[in-house]
């Protein structure tokens, strides 16, 4: 650990949190003076506080280890990382487009792995007044269903969330670069298929 650069972070994200030195300290258990201490880099934070700490700060203890916000460079411009995440407990669905810890109704939430679509996942698209109409024969039942289909272009998304009991049938924009997916709450994520790719 670099603690010159670990306390320029430390300063750097407690003064974003519009936090004082003295407040920071509170909330980790420790002095004022320790704070001080830790931003001139004249000694770094006992290793048991660095979650409190990251925690505090809004970031994650190896960021602090590194001293440094590293920017996600491995995205390109593109929403090609986007990653599918759906709660069990309430049926949440959350994407993000790059590596993040995202947890609900107090779990954390792993991405979902996407497989190639099978005859019972199939979906029909088509064309319609530049949308896609997708429709499938899926079960729609309360313990089995298809729980949200999505479309990921070049620069967004669109996701319809399905409800049992709901039509087999969904609209989604035709998006520049799209990729189509779907998830079903028996059998995960799915890949499909797009008309004219």
């Amino acid at each position: 650990m670099d603690t010159k650069r670990t306390g320029a972070l430390i300063r750097s994200l407690r003064e974003e949190r519009g936090l004082t030195q003295l407040q920071l300290a509170a909330r980790v258990g420790v002095g004022d003076k320790a704070v001080s201490k830790w931003e001139r880099g004249g000694g770094c934070p006992d290793v048991s506080l660095l979650p409190a700490l990251a925690d505090e700060l809004g970031t994650t203890v190896e960021t602090l280890l590194a001293g440094a916000l590293a920017p996600d460079e491995r995205q390109g411009g593109t929403m090609k990382r986007t990653a599918f995440r759906v709660c069990p407990a309430c049926g949440n669905v959350i994407t993000t487009t790059g590596d993040a810890e995202v947890s609900c109704c107090g779990r954390k939430l792993d991405p979902l792995e996407a497989r190639p679509a099978d005859e019972a996942h199939a979906l029909r698209v088509e064309s319609v007044e530049g949308d896609w109409y997708v429709t499938f024969d899926h079960p729609m039942e309360k313990g089995h269903h298809l729980g949200f289909v999505a479309v990921v272009g070049y620069d967004r998304l669109a996701v319809e969330k399905l409800y049992p009991e709901q039509g087999g049938e969904a609209r989604l924009p035709r998006l520049a670069g799209g990729a189509l997916y779907a998830y079903c709450t028996e059998h995960g994520l799915t890949k499909h298929p797009v008309p004219g790719r």
